[in-house]
C-alpha cells in the first residue's frame, strides 16, 4: 500500500517534545478531495434543497476549493497521524498537537506533529546504592508506658463519642463534653478478646511495638527510593507532573467528600484556589513522577513483571468495589502498583 504521507523533518524540543515535520501528497490528496466532497454532500443543506441533495456546482460554489482541500487535509492527517509517531519509534506521552503549517491548491499540505515522548532515565549503580542502604539499620523505638496510657485514652474517647445518646436518643453534639468509660476488666471485654485490663494493656503494647516496626520498615524503604531518586539524571516532562497533580486534585477531592465536605466551600474556608493548592503540590508532584520513572525503568532493565494470576485478582476486586470504572485504566494501576512493590522488594533483598 502506498504511503499518503511523507516524513520532512524530525526534531527535538525542549521539555521532552518531539517535533516531525510530514506532508500529505499530492496524489494522496486528490482521493482524500473525493472522499471529503461526498461527506459534504452527504451532511450539506441550502435553502431550496432537502439535505443530501444538494448539487455539486452549488456545493463547491459555497465551500471552495479551499474548503474542500482543508477538509480533505485534516481527514488525511486523522488517517495518518499515529502511523508517523510509530514509523518514528517515538514513545510518546497523552494527545499529540496536529497543526497545519502549508496549504496550497496543487501542492502537498505540510504540517507538524508534537508530542511530549517519554524522558530518558539515567539511573545510577543501583544495586550499589540498594546494597548500601540495606545496611542503615532503622533504629525501632521502644514502646513506654506512656504511648500505652495515651492510646488507651484516645480508645475510650473515640467508644465515648461512638456511643453516647441522650436520653432523647440524639446522638452526641460536637463540642459537648461527655463522661469516659471507666477502664476496667467489663470495659475492655467490650472492645475485643482480652481477659482483664492487664491483657488488654499487653496486648495493646504488642500492636504498638508492630506499628513502629511498619513505620521504621517504612521510613528505610522511603530513604531507599528517595536515594535511588536524587541520584538518578532525568529531564522531567511538564506533561507527566500535570498528570500527578491531576490524580494529587482527585484523591483531594474525594477524601474532601468523605468527610461530607463540598471541594469548593472547603477551598473557600481555608481561602485558597485550586491554582494555589497545586503550585504548592507540584515538589511533592515531581518527586513522585519521578520515583515513578525510576521504577518502571529499574522493572525494565531487571525484566520484573507482575503475577498475573494476582494482577486478575486485583482488576476484579477493584471493579467490584468501584462500579463503572474502565477496566483498561484498573489493569494499567493495578500493575503499575504490583510492578512498583516487586522493584522495591527485589532491591530491599540486594545484601
Amino acid at each position: 500500500m502506498t504511503k499518503i504521507y511523507k516524513i520532512k523533518d524530525t526534531k527535538k524540543l525542549p521539555d521532552c517534545v518531539v517535533e516531525i515535520t510530514a506532508e500529505i501528497t499530492t496524489e494522496a490528496l486528490e482521493d482524500y478531495k473525493i472522499k471529503a466532497f461526498k461527506k459534504i454532500k452527504e451532511i450539506a443543506e441550502l435553502p431550496g434543497f432537502r439535505k443530501g441533495h444538494v448539487p455539486d456546482a452549488k456545493i463547491k460554489e459555497k465551500f471552495g476549493e479551499m474548503g474542500i482541500l482543508e477538509d480533505a487535509g485534516e481527514m488525511a492527517i486523522n488517517d495518518c497521524a499515529i502511523e508517523i509517531l510509530v514509523e518514528s519509534k517515538i514513545n510518546f506521552l497523552g494527545r499529540p498537537e496536529i497543526a497545519l503549517s502549508k496549504i496550497a491548491i496543487g501542492s502537498p499540505i505540510e504540517f507538524k506533529i508534537k508530542a511530549t515522548v517519554m524522558p530518558e532515565v539515567k539511573l545510577p549503580d543501583y544495586k550499589k546504592i540498594a546494597k548500601r542502604e540495606n545496611k542503615i539499620e532503622e533504629k525501632v523505638e521502644e514502646v513506654t508506658e506512656k504511648q500505652i496510657d495515651e492510646t488507651i485514652e484516645q480508645i475510650r474517647k473515640m467508644y465515648a463519642q461512638q456511643n453516647h445518646t441522650h436520653a432523647t436518643g440524639e446522638k452526641h453534639v460536637e463540642g459537648e463534653e461527655i463522661k469516659l468509660p471507666e477502664l476496667n476488666d467489663e470495659f475492655v471485654k467490650k472492645l475485643g478478646d482480652f481477659k482483664d485490663v492487664t491483657d488488654f494493656r499487653t496486648k495493646l503494647k504488642v500492636n504498638i511495638a508492630k506499628e513502629k516496626e511498619v513505620h521504621a520498615e517504612n521510613k528505610k524503604r522511603t530513604r531507599l527510593i528517595e536515594k535511588l531518586a536524587d541520584e538518578t539524571k532525568i529531564e522531567m516532562p511538564k506533561m507527566v507532573v500535570q498528570s500527578e497533580l491531576d490524580k494529587m486534585e482527585g484523591q483531594f477531592k474525594a477524601d474532601i467528600a468523605q468527610m461530607g465536605l463540598q471541594p469548593e466551600v472547603y477551598l473557600k474556608h481555608i481561602k485558597k484556589t485550586w491554582e494555589d493548592l497545586r503550585k504548592e503540590w507540584y515538589p511533592d508532584a515531581e518527586k513522585r513522577a519521578k520515583t515513578q520513572l525510576v521504577l518502571q525503568k529499574i522493572s525494565l532493565e531487571e525484566k520484573i513483571e507482575p503475577n498475573k494470576e494476582q494482577v486478575e485478582k486485583e482488576i476484579k476486586n477493584l471493579i467490584e468495589q468501584y462500579k463503572g470504572a474502565d477496566p483498561e485504566r484498573v489493569k494499567a494501576y493495578v500493575e503499575m502498583v504490583l510492578i512498583n512493590d516487586a522493584v522495591i522488594k527485589f532491591l530491599e533483598n540486594i545484601k
